[in-house]
């Protein structure tokens, strides 16, 4: 081998070295499984009377009549994340995921309010939006992003991810960026799978919506976090 060939193939041998370096020193994903051995242990319900049920790691929610929105929340308080999950729904009930949200005595005695992640099967489409259950109601709706009002799938498993980082708030609906929002109304809460009320509608009794795959990511969340898409509203307080 010639003198020349050989401080190529060296240099050749350095520079991979250093990429392989390079990519070992990149922060890696630690995500945390939100429902582990079919338990809903660090789990507890708030507010309504719905029932959930958990098997093979993957929770079921069922309507009741004349009961209250229902919540299975987490028991942990969660300030900045990356949230993903699945989810399935009968496509006659409405349902959704709360985030930084919260209940205390003192406001209309302890209901559940804050941030919520909308699933939304109607025809409306607005699954993705970001709503403020119990308090300022719709924050970012889909009226204006078609794109994402298609993106939800009926009677499929459908994939969200939400990104809480500081005052941007950001969800994708099987990859699709669904809703841009700043907003600095609240920064630390639990996170709740809902079961919407159906009042006394018989026909709506017993439906389910099912939820799997649940996991959070709470540390290097700037290495993970996604360009988002979507047209950006602020509907931050001035400060």
């Amino acid at each position: 081998m010639s003198l020349k060939k050989l401080i190529q193939k060296i240099n050749f041998i350095v520079i991979s070295c250093l990429i392989l370096l390079s990519c070992n020193q990149r922060p890696i994903e630690e995500w945390v499984q939100l429902i582990q051995n079919n338990s809903l242990e660090g789990w507890e319900v708030k507010n309504g009377l719905a029932a959930y049920t958990v098997e093979n790691n993957e929770i079921t929610g069922t309507t009741i009549l004349n009961s209250p929105n229902t919540f299975l929340c987490s028991k942990t308080i969660y300030d900045n994340f990356i949230l993903e999950f699945e989810v399935m729904v009968d496509t006659s009930i409405n349902s959704g995921v709360q985030f930084r949200s919260n209940n205390y005595p003192e406001f209309n005695n302890n209901q559940v309010h804050g941030y919520q992640a909308e699933i939304d099967p109607s025809t409306r489409a607005w699954s993705g939006g970001i709503y403020e259950e119990g308090k300022r109601g719709w924050l970012y709706d889909l009226k204006n992003n078609e794109k994402g009002q298609k993106a939800f799938k009926n009677n499929e498993w459908n994939h969200y991810r939400i990104e809480a980082v500081e005052d941007n708030l950001s969800i994708w609906v099987n990859d699709i960026n669904t809703s841009n929002l700043k907003d600095n109304a609240t920064s630390t809460g639990f996170i709740g799978l809902q079961v919407h009320s159906i009042g006394m509608d018989s026909i709506n009794n017993g439906k389910k919506i099912k939820w799997r795959n649940i996991r959070i990511m709470t540390s290097n969340l700037s290495t993970f976090k996604r360009n988002p898409t979507a047209r950006l509203i602020d509907t931050s307080e001035k400060k």
